[in-house]
């Protein structure tokens, strides 16, 4: 809310703003990170997976910004407009008051639902002067440098690392180039516009307030589908938009994260590219989005997930958004990274990895999409039957599990159990819709399953349920178990793995590492910081044992390191509280939004 949020002084770590610093906005297409400090560091143009217009935030100097601020800011805030993707930035100076509302502005009528493009492709800026007398810098800079071609309000900005792409500018009042300054004083009003794509839009906005309170109420339009009265609404609704604006409308599709290569660990390598949908997201996000009333966005998802899995008979770890295998990783030696924390990455590797969790986690949304109603016809059922048999097949086959890891194959126990779940799932499917296949034969090697995970993954030194078949050291990703219904939480052995994963992995106040590297090698260089999600998981399954109290505790402690607009990235620095790895994440605003949905089932 505006009148909650503070000023603070602007301050940089390595000549770079926090992480944490930074607000979101998007339209279904792409997104865009907008700091406190005027800046917006972070665009890809004109979808998430695109090339990096602006990437600012891993290379102060040859990234490229578009920046809006006053001639020397001493503090600012940030909000949204309630209930809305469109974001307020003021900042002070030592001679007044600026006003930046930022959007990326929704077509005229459009009504954000999955499946069509509610992207104008338009980034607006709007600037005024609420007090005093302010000289306002301005530059637009992109990544490898540009040119400005043509007269007028509407000049086309010729990018040079991708000419082909239709851009427009738009400064009003002129800038007479890519940078400039503005003499405004209290009242006076300024506007940047950035455009893109075939219609190059920014000579459609001729009224740039009316467009902002257009693209506001669109979205507050959509935001009337929410239902949730549980603990810590307003943040859990936030959390809703956030998951929204990293949908792609089109179909259905959400990436993990908008953002590249923003490291696990400052100068370290564990930096990677987010910008894609992971199969393994689909069933968590789809369990959340559907308990808050977002029903249309789940299952636009599960559509998206079903659908290219029968197009393609088997299931994938990872696609990028048009439902195909993402781009080769590679290393851009042409940034230095987030403060320095080489290498930038785009692409990504885990693509090719094997990672058998993936059967349950299509099956799993197959159950979720006949749960919420729908069918599964033969059609469907004759590529999901293969799935279902080869994690009968495989569940003991090597992987690189959850974490994807970089060493060599190991069973890993979520691995495992997802192929339990895949049975399990594959069973009820069968049974219910009348489709041929073993179903009894599935139920009884999904209890074989699980018994071997209570049993052969136990781990006698740690009093837990370790990280792969045979024991090994411990892993948060056991906490996900009892959500996928595979072990109850309050069975003996979770119970007491719960414990055990808290002793052994906890990083202070709540936190968890997913895993130790030094005792569970991953192939890479160092540490990380704790996994947020995780600790969502821990809540749960505190509040599945009753332990409500506890529970509570910790959910209002992870809440409460959202950042000063309700979000949350992949990681925290426990010694600093800061955030780490790409942001913001999808999968922490998953677990905040359903451990809240479970607090509240359970407290009632």
């Amino acid at each position: 809310m505006p009148g909650d949020a503070e000023f603070r002084p602007i301050r940089r770590l390595d000549g770079y703003l926090p992480i944490e610093d930074h607000g979101l906005i998007g339209d279904g297409a792409t997104a865009a990170l907008v700091g406190r400090d005027g800046s917006i560091p972070w665009l890809c143009v004109p979808r998430f997976d695109s090339p990096a217009l602006l990437c600012g935030i891993l290379d102060r100097e040859r990234g490229g910004t578009l920046r809006v601020a006053p001639t020397a800011p001493t503090e600012s805030r940030q909000f949204y407009e309630d209930d809305t993707g469109v974001l307020v930035t003021e900042i002070r100076s030592a001679g007044g008051l600026l006003r930046i509302t930022d959007a990326l502005l929704l077509r005229s009528g459009a009504d954000l639902a999955p499946g069509a493009s509610s992207a104008a492709g338009v980034l607006l800026r709007f600037l005024r002067v609420v007090e005093g007398h302010v000289r306002v810098e301005v530059s637009v800079e992109p990544r490898g440098g540009a040119r400005l071609e043509g007269r007028g309000d509407h000049q086309r900005l010729v990018w040079t690392a991708r000419p082909d792409l239709e851009l427009r500018l738009a400064c009003r009042p002129g800038l007479g180039g890519l940078r400039g300054s503005l003499d405004l004083r209290a009242g006076d009003s300024a506007e940047v516009l950035l455009s893109w794509g075939k219609e190059a839009g920014t000579a459609e906005v001729s009224d740039a307030e009316e467009a902002l309170r257009a693209t506001a109420q669109l979205w507050r339009a959509w935001n009337r589908c929410f239902s949730y009265d549980g603990p810590q609404a307003a943040l859990v609704r936030r959390s809703a938009i956030t998951l929204k604006m990293l949908d792609h409308f089109e179909n259905g599709a959400m990436v993990a994260a908008p953002t590249s290569s923003l490291p696990e660990l400052i100068g370290g390598e564990r930096n990677w590219d987010y910008r894609y949908a992971w199969v393994r997201d689909a069933a968590f996000s789809v369990y959340a989005l559907r308990r808050v009333g977002l029903r249309r966005e789940a299952e636009a998802f599960l559509r998206w997930v079903l659908g290219v899995c029968r197009r393609d008979g088997a299931p994938r770890v990872m696609y990028d958004l048009d439902g195909d295998e993402p781009p080769a990783e590679w290393e851009d030696g042409g940034l230095e990274g987030y403060r320095r924390s080489a290498p930038v990455r785009w692409g990504n590797a885990a693509a090719g990895q094997r990672q058998n969790d993936a059967y349950g986690e299509i099956l799993d949304c197959a159950h979720q999409w006949a749960a919420g109603g729908a069918t599964i016809d033969a059609d469907l059922w004759t590529h999901l039957r293969p799935i279902v048999e080869a994690a009968r097949r495989d569940w003991r086959t090597p992987d690189h599990g959850i974490w994807e890891v970089r060493t060599a194959e190991r069973p890993f126990t979520y691995s495992v159990a997802l192929c339990q779940v895949a049975l399990d799932r594959g069973a009820r499917l069968a049974e219910r819709f009348g489709l041929p296949g073993d179903a009894a034969g599935w139920r009884a090697e999904a209890e074989r399953i699980r018994r071997a995970l209570l049993e052969e993954a136990w781990d006698e030194r740690h009093g837990g349920i370790g990280q792969h078949l045979g024991g090994g050291d411990l892993d948060a990703s056991v906490l996900a178990l009892p959500l996928r219904r595979v072990i109850r939480a309050d069975h003996p052995r979770m119970v007491a793995t719960t414990d055990a994963v808290v002793r052994r992995l906890g990083a202070g106040d709540g936190l968890l590492y997913r895993y130790l590297p030094d005792v569970a090698p991953d192939g890479l260089a160092g540490h990380e910081g704790a996994f947020l999600l995780c600790s969502f998981w821990l809540v749960d399954n505190l509040a599945y044992q009753g332990r409500l109290e506890e529970a509570r505790e910790l959910y209002d402690s992870l809440c409460a390191r959202a950042n000063h607009v309700g979000l949350l990235p992949e990681e925290i620095d426990p010694g600093t509280g800061r955030f780490l790895g790409n942001f913001p994440q999808a999968f922490s605003h998953v677990g905040l939004i359903s451990s809240g949905y479970v607090l509240r089932l359970l407290s009632r």
